[in-house]
């Protein structure tokens, strides 16, 4: 669906351009935003190689396993229903990790394993309880799951400082402190939804 409004607008934008006879400037703007576009993925790369690399070194020395079981509070307070032997509760922690410090692209790989974990989890539930498994429904865990991975807490906003950056921003990380507050509010918000839905389908 995605594809098709972004096909429109794009199509929209050309008959505007035509009708109003600006079709040179509309030639001149598509090469530009060509070549800032391959020159933000550069400065994207070098970024998103940087902190991929200092997580391959947090994972080398332990420290990644230790930040990891360090979340597993959180993770019981969210998913109380979640067998502790689950391989998705650390999967859950990674992607945790990754997007505190924002990586998305790095908490992704996890977050798909997570899902799929969760899905495990929901067949052998419902056969204990001689249910049928229904593909493609999602279970209590995996909207939870969702819900926290898109308010998700971010301390360093790396993907907003490297726009910021590349548009000529005299203080790229003049950020932080704004998206720590705005993800903080929005992390509370969902925590906050998330329990009371629980409550409420218990009653």
């Amino acid at each position: 669906m995605l594809n098709y409004l972004w096909a429109l607008m794009i199509l929209i934008g050309i008959v505007v351009g035509i009708c109003n006879g600006r079709i040179e400037d509309l030639g001149n703007g598509a090469l530009e935003a060509a070549g800032s576009a391959v020159t933000l993925c550069i400065t994207m790369l070098g970024i998103m190689s940087l902190w991929m690399g200092l997580m391959q070194i947090a994972r080398a020395s332990g420290l990644l396993e230790r930040m990891t079981k360090g979340m597993r509070p959180v993770i019981r307070f969210l998913f109380p229903d979640l067998p502790a032997e689950s391989p998705a509760g650390e999967y859950i922690a990674t992607n945790m990790i990754a997007n505190l410090l924002g990586l998305g692209w790095a908490a992704t790989p996890a977050g798909l394993k997570a899902m799929q974990e969760l899905g495990e989890v929901e067949k052998e539930r419902r056969k204990k309880k001689h249910l049928s498994v229904e593909e493609g429904t999602a279970s209590k865990e995996m909207c939870i799951f969702l819900i926290m991975n898109i308010s998700s807490l971010q301390l360093i906003p790396i993907n907003m400082i490297a726009y910021r950056s590349q548009y000529g921003s005299a203080n790229p990380a003049g950020i932080i402190v704004p998206a720590i507050m705005a993800t903080f509010l929005s992390t509370l918000t969902a925590v906050i939804f998330c329990k009371w839905k629980g409550k409420k389908g218990k009653r």
